[in-house]
């Protein structure tokens, strides 16, 4: 794509010039100049590879002797650009810049970027830049300043970006705003972890409440583009007198909700009444729960010899998975592996999980599994206590449980165990977990007997 237009006061390419040639992604913008109504110079300005220090060139020549092959010019410039890029462009993945804009202190901006970091490759995108901004006021608009969007779009195309991943929650005229300005893909966080949901997702309850969730996220931020989606739709036959692209749109997806919702009801009657079996039988329950990436898949498949799905990423398994436990006293109790938690869960994403959630109401004992090995820690167990408080679950009895204590000195666990009260595991070395299942048993029989005791 090549721009030509003149300068009538024989000036140099200016700064709309470039700003044209970058952002609209022009090969080639030709200034002509004249003298007394004649064509005279001609300036040809084109970018520059990434990491060039110079991001064009201007190379200027009288119009009549310009000897200039474009095809062979933009031929090897595009492939000097491949070159440069440190992404493999025929990688059919999303390339993803990472964006995280907040009045927050830098350290919290930085520990917020590794989560969303571990979010991206958990959903299969190539992360080629991380960008944080600490703002003194946040732009209402924008998230940020309008200028320093325009450079962070024209960073995102040089890099060959496919995609701007946003750490904040955008807000619906936000998304437009940003999507006005772009070609790119732009998502917030809270759509980022309804991706991750949706292709994890396998069972019929876990896909409906997914589909529920992105649906409740969309509504809200349908929009018409122009007149495209406001001419009237339908036509003879249509409904009344006429009714726009975007409120059948709409109409469609709170049909579809509300059937969803009629599904999740029928397979909440049919968790009730699994629940009622397993009450009969007097089989005690207890859940795992804790952050995602806690190694609660590997810690159900270490004491049920189970072989439920596990992967080194944040939502490898969304699924509820129940198995049983036995004991050589002739006992036995029911381990479940919930969805993992997350701060900052999106609104819609627990409206549709409660579900699930509610199942922890049954349980007689909670295990609080924590990555010991994460810098992080602390504050997850923070957001995990702040979800089962929301939930009314912080009266059930927990047991917490360090896990990944072989990536740690012994003095660390030590220490560490101490301070919370808590037991130190590691997930994938069975011999370690000797003392998780007899405080497990001591929780589940030796207080109930304590409890009946005759005063």
């Amino acid at each position: 794509m090549r721009y030509i237009h003149t300068h009538l006061n024989k000036e140099m390419p200016d700064r709309e010039d470039i700003t044209d040639l970058r952002l609209l992604r022009f090969d080639l913008v030709a200034v002509l100049t004249h003298e007394k109504g004649i064509p005279e110079t001609v300036h040809i300005v084109h970018l520059l590879p990434y990491g060039k220090q110079n991001q064009f060139e201007i190379i200027s020549s009288n119009l009549y002797s310009l000897k200039h092959n474009f095809r062979e010019f933009i031929d090897n410039l595009e492939a000097e650009m491949d070159r440069a890029r440190v992404i493999d462009m025929q990688d059919p993945r999303e390339k993803a810049i990472l964006i995280s804009v907040s009045t927050a202190p830098k350290y919290i901006l930085e520990e917020h970027m590794e989560e969303l970091k571990e979010l991206a490759e958990s959903a299969d995108l190539i992360v080629i830049d991380k960008i944080i901004q600490r703002v003194k006021q946040i732009n209402p608009k924008y998230l940020l300043g309008e200028g320093k969007l325009r450079e962070l779009i024209i960073k995102a195309m040089d890099m060959g970006a496919t995609l701007l991943v946003f750490d904040q929650n955008l807000t619906p005229s936000q998304i437009r705003a940003i999507a006005d300005m772009t070609e790119l893909k732009v998502i917030d966080r809270s759509q980022l972890i309804l991706d991750i949901f949706a292709k994890r997702a396998h069972t019929m309850d876990g896909k409906v409440q997914v589909e529920l969730a992105q649906l409740r996220y969309m509504l809200p931020r349908l929009t018409g583009k122009g007149t495209a989606m406001s001419r009237l739709a339908g036509g003879i036959g249509g409904r009344g007198p006429g009714e726009t692209k975007l409120e059948l749109d709409r109409r469609r997806i709170n049909k579809r909700i509300h059937h969803l919702e009629n599904e999740l009801e029928k397979l909440t009657m049919a968790r009730i009444e699994r629940k009622k079996r397993r009450k009969e039988l007097s089989i005690p329950i207890v859940s795992i729960i804790g952050y995602t990436n806690a190694g609660k898949s590997t810690l159900l498949n270490a004491l049920t010899k189970s072989s439920v799905f596990v992967e080194d990423k944040m939502f490898a398994t969304l699924d509820t998975s129940s198995r049983r436990l036995k004991f050589p006293e002739e006992k036995e109790l029911i381990i479940t592996d919930t969805v993992g938690f997350i701060r900052d869960l999106p609104d819609d994403l627990v409206a549709a999980f409660k579900a699930t959630l509610e199942e922890l109401q049954d349980a007689s004992l909670l295990i609080h599994l924590v990555d010991i090995s994460n810098p992080q820690f602390e504050n997850h167990i923070e957001s995990v206590n702040r979800i089962l408080n929301q939930l009314g679950l912080d009266i059930k009895p927990v047991i917490l449980v360090f896990n990944k204590i072989d990536k740690l000195s012994s003095l660390e666990i030590k220490q560490i165990c101490n301070r919370y009260n808590a037991i130190g595991i590691s997930a994938i070395d069975k011999k370690t977990l000797i003392p998780l299942i007899d405080e497990i048993k001591n929780r589940l029989w030796e207080e109930k007997v304590t409890c009946n005791a005759p005063l």
